[in-house]
């Protein structure tokens, strides 16, 4: 016991020492932005010269079409394009050779490619893309819900399947709001703020890196270098992806959903205390969504909200999201 005092008074120090000269929110974002954009320029630099690649189109009606598309230019949206209304408007997800895409991710080599909607035979793939996407959404609305005089630093985004009936999102606030018990109020407040961002129809853009740029882009976040460096570890090719939706930058463990937009009920149930860890006092923010193309009756929403409220618990609930305290490195912070 006196030795867990001990570590939580050394680390509300460094987290005092780091918040006295943390760098301003929107510096922050727009440093990340920019080494953002500078990367995704230099890979698209990569194909000078406009060469063809053949994309066999895969699913109900559409066997046997083939396109010709640009290498390193288009993207399976590109294809929609050639399709149908339908196509370009209810696609969610992509499938390239049988592998999980997203539709802004550029096609490198001639393939196959299948258009995944929610309303497939199978729309396992979708749904766990479209339950990571609510989970960086959310991510992203907390990052900028309190006022610049508080850091938020998001924690890995822990993998939950959609029938545990809640996402999630891990965070640490300031140390300042130890104390504060989000209320009724504060989860509407967060609620709108994430439909703000679905009715914007932002894209998710996704960029594949290597270890040096993404430590580049979290250069503030010493929790999120450490996040970069494991899934590094953990990827076969030792890239790691990241997804831009406006000015927000994220790490994501698989493809997201191609924009916000395909959100349509949606809404913040809770947040949760899962106690001190190696960054603070550890909560895991929970919502509820379902997407444009499929609704819920009020009475159905509420059942589900109801249960969306309940903590939803994960098999490495106890472990610590990090694998050190912080240092004088400044965290990460937002408005």
């Amino acid at each position: 016991m006196a030795t867990r005092t001990v570590c939580q008074v050394l680390q509300r120090r460094f987290a005092s020492s780091a918040a006295a000269v943390r760098t301003p929110a929107t510096e922050v974002r727009g440093q990340r932005n920019a080494v953002f954009s500078r990367e995704q320029a230099r890979q698209r630099a990569l194909y000078p010269r406009i060469e063809k690649i053949e994309v066999s189109m895969q699913g109900p009606g559409l066997d046997g079409t083939l396109l010709i598309m640009n290498r390193g230019m288009s993207t399976p949206l590109s294809c929609a394009r050639h399709l149908t209304e339908h196509h370009l408007i209810n696609s969610a997800l992509a499938l390239v050779d049988g592998e999980p895409w997203s539709l802004h991710q550029p096609l490198t080599h001639s393939c196959s490619l299948t258009l995944l909607t929610f309303k497939d035979s199978d729309p396992t793939l979708v749904n766990q893309a479209y339950w990571r996407s609510c989970a960086a959404l959310l991510g992203q609305v907390l990052e900028t819900a309190f006022k610049d005089d508080f850091t938020v630093e998001l924690l890995n985004t822990p993998e939950v399947p959609v029938t545990s009936g809640a996402f999630c999102c891990d965070v640490v606030l300031d140390p300042q709001l130890d104390s504060w018990t989000p209320s009724e109020e504060s989860l509407r407040s967060l609620t709108r703020g994430a439909q703000q961002l679905i009715h914007q129809d932002l894209a998710w853009e996704p960029l594949e890196v290597v270890p040096s740029v993404a430590l580049e882009i979290f250069s503030h976040s010493r929790c999120k270098q450490e996040e970069v460096e494991q899934k590094a570890a953990q990827s076969p090719k030792g890239t790691v992806m990241l997804h831009r939706c406006g000015d927000h930058v994220l790490l994501s463990a698989g493809p997201l959903v191609a924009r916000t937009g395909l959100c349509s009920q949606y809404e913040v149930t809770a947040i949760h205390s899962l106690g001190q860890g190696l960054w603070g006092l550890r909560r895991r923010a929970q919502g509820l969504s379902l997407p444009l193309q499929l609704q819920a009756h009020h009475t159905v929403w509420r059942k589900l909200r109801q249960r969306a409220e309940k903590m939803v618990r994960t098999a490495r609930m106890q472990e610590v999201n990090g694998l050190s305290p912080p240092d004088s490195t400044p965290p990460r912070t937002s408005q």
